[in-house]
């Protein structure tokens, strides 16, 4: 099976390790805090990093994090489900900052 945490070993990331080792062991023991089972199970943190992955837009990040929903037993569907949420939310953000096109359109009749 899979490491969820494999992404360590990836040739750019072992640069950044080799350069910062001390800062790197910090972020992977918060990555690893992170993502055990406590009030969430690590699938529903999982399928929260999908979404958010799509929203933040880090491909990388999106093809991990879908990886990992699997290992952690999500289905295709929840994951489709949650890509959703992201798409909603991208489109939501459109919506909230239209307030500032208003404001400018309802002062352009001055």
């Amino acid at each position: 099976m899979a490491d969820p945490h494999d992404w360590v070993n990836a040739k750019s990331v072992r640069k950044l390790r080799e350069l910062q080792p001390e800062l790197f062991e910090k972020f992977v023991e918060f990555e690893h805090a992170v993502y055990k089972p406590g009030h969430l199970s690590t699938k529903i943190k999982e399928l929260i990093a999908v979404s958010v992955t799509h929203v933040t837009q880090c491909d990388a990040c999106i093809g991990l994090h879908t990886r990992n929903a699997k290992l952690a037993g999500a289905t295709d569907e929840e994951i489709a489900e949650a890509v959703f949420v992201a798409i909603e939310l991208r489109a939501g953000a459109a919506i909230g900052h239209f307030k500032t096109a208003a404001s400018v359109l309802e002062h352009s009749h001055d």
